[in-house]
């Protein structure tokens, strides 16, 4: 299951987190963006116990999108001990996501 990540809680849900996470920066009005949605809701049942995965809506959050340099959405970000250890920019294949992911784990 997805968790919403916010500007409020990316510190602890993110950084904090003693497992990858991966973070899909999306927007109610992208349409790309409802392609990777459900791809990242698959990935999220798939690994339950080895990640956590998060959605971060990027017009009532700004702060992390501006943090990270985010120009393009969909953006997943893949975070390893509290760094940047990967990123997916644009609608790609689940293949794709989760050979970043593996990589990570």
């Amino acid at each position: 299951m997805t968790v919403e990540i916010t500007d409020g809680n990316f510190d602890e849900m993110v950084l904090q987190s003693d497992k990858p996470v991966i973070i899909d920066l999306w927007a109610e009005w992208c349409g790309p963006c409802r392609i990777i949605g459900p791809i990242i809701n698959e990935i999220s049942e798939e690994y339950k116990d080895k990640i956590v995965a998060g959605k971060l809506d990027v017009d009532s959050n700004p702060d992390i999108p501006g943090k990270y340099g985010i120009r393009n959405i969909p953006t997943v970000l893949f975070f390893k001990n509290g760094e940047i250890a990967d990123k997916q920019v644009g609608a790609v294949p689940k293949a794709s996501i989760v050979k970043k992911l593996e990589a990570l784990l």
